[in-house]
């Protein structure tokens, strides 16, 4: 009976240990993931969901130099942003950026990249996505067709939105350069602005003259008439 209670005992003295040992683990878990969700929010704009830059820049890299060729980086700018915030309000501002976004994101895939550029106030964002040569075509016509579909306000308004889309690619610039890349894609969405419709970058396009690696000076904008009526 004494060797039944003293092996009960040393039993309970290890579930003991164990379940004080776990205590601080379960813890440090739940701060773990809380932690890793408050850097996760804070790399996101919380407006549109976009990656903020510091975040993009090296995932975008790693995401050209992992698939070179079939890697396209666009550029994508809402055409007289202005207009919106001027007429109807920052918070039809703020839904034309959320919408179109969305409709980015949505484009790129689950294994996209997408980040504003400009900070809070920028109206352009930069993706990276993976598409085989021989789709490009097809791929940017759908980017650009669902980027021009009409907003509905929360009022029921529907408001036209035109976006300038350039794109460049490691094959036909000749580098996996994020940079270089970025500086094409930023030519020929200017170029876009004047066409009003998806352009692809070209070698011209990257050695543009540039301002912190953006093109210097803006082509005009081709975008739709928007009315306050």
């Amino acid at each position: 009976m004494d060797s039944v209670l003293r092996v009960q005992g040393r039993i309970g003295q290890r579930t003991l240990l164990m379940t004080t040992a776990a205590l601080p683990l379960t813890g440090w878990t739940v701060h773990t993931i809380a932690m890793h969700r408050r850097l996760a929010a804070s790399s996101r704009d919380p407006l549109t969901g976009a990656l903020r830059r510091d975040s993009f820049e090296p995932r975008i890299q790693r995401f050209l130099t992992r698939y070179g060729d079939q890697a396209l980086l666009a550029v994508c700018d809402v055409n007289d942003f202005k207009q919106y915030n001027d007429r109807f309000g920052h918070d039809v501002g703020d839904l034309i950026l959320a919408r179109t976004a969305a409709r980015v994101i949505q484009w790129a895939g689950s294994h996209g990249i997408v980040g504003r550029l400009g900070g809070d106030g920028g109206d352009e964002f930069i993706v990276a996505t993976r598409i085989a040569p021989g789709r490009r075509t097809i791929r940017m016509t759908q980017l650009h067709q669902a980027l021009r579909e009409p907003i509905t306000t929360e009022h029921g308004q529907v408001l036209p939105v035109a976006v300038a889309i350039g794109h460049a690619t490691p094959d036909v610039i000749g580098t996996r350069d994020r940079s270089r890349l970025m500086r094409a894609a930023d030519g020929a969405m200017y170029e876009s602005k004047e066409t009003g419709a998806a352009v692809q970058a070209t070698i011209e396009h990257a050695n543009a003259a540039s301002v912190n690696g953006r093109r210097a000076g803006r082509l005009g904008t081709a975008h739709p008439v928007v009315s306050a009526a």
